[in-house]
């Protein structure tokens, strides 16, 4: 499961890009209970959202030319520079170089083979999410690629990942880990897209998932607040309840209630 004890290749961060910032952080707090607070206008829009004061994600304008309303995956890394070689070297597309910001980190954003968009965050004075794995917070990070296999290949060359392939109601799921992590520090997986999907026009993706209590009230505030569901809620033996989402301008995302240990 996620932690903020961050180690190199785990999930550190994750922002949302959106063509309304303000409806996107009205959709957002109205939905997990969340507050949005901007730095101030030197921040270009971009602010944070969170539980309690503590940061349990971020917002900002839409900045890359053509981009689209998205959920972005932060994976931490000890040297962006280094990151944005490994990338180059598997196959992968640097969407823009690594930059400093302030003094919080560098960053640097990437395309994989397959099409599915990902970033990187190497820690300075910030090290991350101040909070994840608890009730509203992000959980889980799932990759969907028109070419699982490839991707995986990619990641095994990036972030040194290691993978474990168990069957999920009858499909095949790849378990992520860190380097040198055992089952306890799963931090996502990767899924093969069927042709079903590929034929309605979905590509490679990675897909945020926030821990919720009741995955049907949420289902049905999101939905009232302008949200569609992309995957009605279902049960999924020994993972929980869960359902995907997409929001008002088009980003997806998945609420899940997850199974007790044991369960």
């Amino acid at each position: 499961m996620l932690t903020t004890a961050f180690v190199p290749g785990s999930p550190n961060w994750l922002d949302l890009g959106s063509p309304d910032t303000g409806a996107s952080a009205d959709f957002y707090t109205g939905l997990f209970g969340w507050t949005f607070t901007s730095p101030g206008p030197g921040a270009g829009g971009y602010g944070f959202l969170q539980q309690e004061g503590r940061t349990v994600a971020a917002l900002g304008p839409l900045t890359e030319e053509g981009a689209k309303p998205a959920w972005t995956v932060y994976f931490r890394t000890v040297d962006a520079d280094r990151t944005t070689e490994l990338v180059v070297k598997a196959g992968g597309r640097v969407r823009f170089n690594p930059f400093d910001v302030l003094t919080a980190g560098r960053m640097g954003g990437y395309t994989d083979p397959t099409g599915a968009e990902f970033a990187v965050w190497q820690p300075h004075d910030t090290p991350g999410l101040d909070a994840v794995t608890e009730q509203g917070t992000f959980c889980w990070a799932e990759c969907y690629s028109v070419d699982a296999e490839a991707a995986k290949a990619f990641y095994r060359t990036v972030f040194g990942w290691q993978e474990q392939d168990v069957p999920v109601d009858g499909l095949m799921y790849t378990v992520l880990t860190p380097a040198g992590g055992g089952t306890a520090d799963a931090l996502g997986g990767i899924m093969q897209l069927g042709p079903e999907h590929t034929a309605a026009g979905t590509g490679s993706h990675w897909l945020p998932y926030f821990e919720v209590p009741d995955v049907d009230a949420c289902l049905a505030t999101a939905e009232r607040l302008g949200a569609t569901p992309r995957i009605p809620a279902i049960d999924v033996h020994g993972v929980g309840r869960l359902a995907q989402l997409i929001d008002p301008h088009g980003a997806v995302f998945a609420v899940i209630t997850s199974a007790a240990p044991g369960g």
